[in-house]
């Protein structure tokens, strides 16, 4: 049976999580659904949760970096960059530099900072 280097299986969260964002900002702005006046909120938090999210997987494949919480989030706002452009060449869609600044950076600093509070409760 044929085995893989340790770092590929720390990857799939990664590329997952990269394939869900892109696969979503790929969809044309007439085909994402519409929340009312719940719209906003929904939309800016998913941004939020996602890079989170992505920011904590980026963090899980560098285990034992000591910068790993500066390189999970830069690397997380670097995808987010790249995706927002993406983004500009979809139809009905634009790109955002405010989503980067603001809600991608926010979730992915805030998931990175409790899980660094976390861990150092837990290991106490």
């Amino acid at each position: 049976m044929k085995t893989f280097p340790p770092i590929v299986p720390r990857w799939i969260p990664a590329f997952g999580m990269m394939a869900l964002i892109f696969l979503i900002s790929s969809r044309a702005g007439d085909d994402l659904p519409n929340f009312l006046s719940w719209d906003f909120v929904i939309k800016k938090s998913g941004h939020a949760i996602g890079y989170g999210l992505l920011a904590l997987s980026y963090l899980y494949l560098m285990e034992k970096n000591q910068r790993r919480y500066w390189l999970a989030w830069l690397m997380a706002l670097a995808f987010s960059a790249t995706d927002e452009f993406h983004q500009s060449f979809v139809p009905g869609r634009h790109a955002s530099v405010y989503d980067v600044i603001v809600f991608d950076n926010i979730g992915a600093a805030i998931a990175l900072l409790l899980h660094s509070r976390f861990k150092s409760r837990s290991s106490e």
